[in-house]
């Protein structure tokens, strides 16, 4: 049997075309690394910058990527996607076409024997109140509907602006200590109700593995890809993260 890989916030669109075919290549190039001994791939979220489905319209590019899932999946590995903040619209598109599920909140699920509780890790934990009421709205069926009714020139203007914005001028992620990391914290709770041995999300930007205080179950968060590269795989046995084409990578809370 193979591996199970894990990979999250590739961000492609953002910041402008240029840097993201650069990064959509890097990716490319991992997918294929990967493929020779993959049993399953889990993209859990901010794949894509920016995602809205109208009923006849999808994002313009990623063809290079999308056409690559759509090999691994037709040679026989399991693609599992989630989605996160930036990509939250995303319906019917991926599972028509490339026979993808897509998952819109976390899972809990049994890989290997071992219990996995996966997903991108936006709205969970305590505190940011304002992002978690914008978040309802955003994941409002009338809202999304309304937006439907924009033309895609004006829609996705006004959607990339907004998320560079959200981006511009912010300090570069950081490790802020398990009593602050609001997923540390949640995991911690949620530990408690329904143990797992890994909770894996993405969301942070952070490469972090941190086991909880029961001293078995880990918290492991994947990253991202505009500047680390890293992803997890799991063995069986073993659940790490790795680097790719980045020999400085390293842990954010080591």
């Amino acid at each position: 049997m193979g591996k199970i890989y894990f990979a999250s916030d590739f961000h492609l669109g953002a910041p402008d075309q240029k840097s993201s075919r650069v990064r959509e290549e890097r990716i490319l190039r991992w997918l294929d690394f990967i493929q020779k001994d993959a049993e399953a791939l889990y993209l859990v979220g901010d794949i894509f910058d920016f995602w809205f489905e109208y009923k006849y319209v999808v994002p313009k590019g990623y063809v290079r990527f999308l056409g690559k899932l759509g090999a691994m999946k037709a040679a026989g590995i399991k693609i599992y996607i989630f989605t996160g903040n930036h990509d939250m619209w995303m319906f019917s598109y991926l599972q028509d076409e490339l026979d993808i599920p897509v998952f819109k909140s976390p899972i809990s699920i049994e890989l290997k024997g071992k219990s996995f509780f996966i997903g991108h890790g936006d709205g969970l934990g305590p505190g940011d109140r304002g992002f978690k009421r914008l978040r309802k709205v955003f994941h409002n069926s009338f809202f999304q509907w309304f937006f439907a009714r924009f033309h895609p020139n004006f829609s996705f203007m006004i959607a990339n602006f907004w998320s560079n914005a959200s981006r511009n001028g912010k300090p570069a992620p950081f490790f802020r200590g398990i009593e602050e990391e609001y997923l540390i914290i949640y995991c911690e709770k949620k530990v408690k109700e329904a143990p797992h041995d890994f909770f894996v999300f993405g969301h942070r930007h952070l490469p972090i593995d941190h086991t909880l205080n029961n001293k078995v179950s880990r918290y492991i968060n994947l990253g991202e890809w505009i500047t680390k590269n890293s992803y997890g795989v799991f063995d069986g046995e073993t659940m790490e993260i790795q680097f790719f084409e980045n020999d400085a990578g390293q842990l954010a809370n080591r």
